[in-house]
């Protein structure tokens, strides 16, 4: 069933929502690997921080189901990657404790159930 996307009177398919801004979805989720994959151990990225790397901003909860569909052996670094207030979200096939240790073993601290942005967000450039 085809429905207008409400921009610019356009159809969209299901699924297809982000489309209009992010483009062709198979190139999105290339965008946001290539993001993911630059950030340096030690350091992590918030969603909509990758979205605005990748060329898509305002679309955090793409690259949330992004990298939500990453086989569970991926080697991309998927755990280095937190929502906006630092916290960890969790992922199908690999809980918290997976990607809070992961983060630790490299050296990210936590003050509680955050990582502290200031200190620890990836600045490339």
């Amino acid at each position: 069933m085809t429905r207008h996307s409400g921009k610019q009177g356009r159809p969209s398919q299901s699924g297809d929502a982000v489309k209009d801004e992010a483009g062709d979805q198979p190139d999105a989720a290339q965008r946001i690997w290539q993001v993911v994959a630059g950030i340096p151990k030690g350091r992590v990225a918030t969603y909509g921080q990758i979205a605005q790397l990748a060329g898509m901003p305002r679309h955090a909860r793409l690259v949330g189901r992004t990298l939500r569909m990453l086989p569970v052996d991926t080697k991309l670094p998927w755990h280095r990657v937190v929502n906006a207030s630092g916290r960890i979200a969790t992922r199908a096939g690999a809980g918290p404790d997976t990607q809070r240790e992961r983060l630790l073993l490299e050296g990210v601290e936590f003050i509680g159930e955050r990582v502290p942005l200031r200190q620890f967000r990836w600045q490339p450039g």
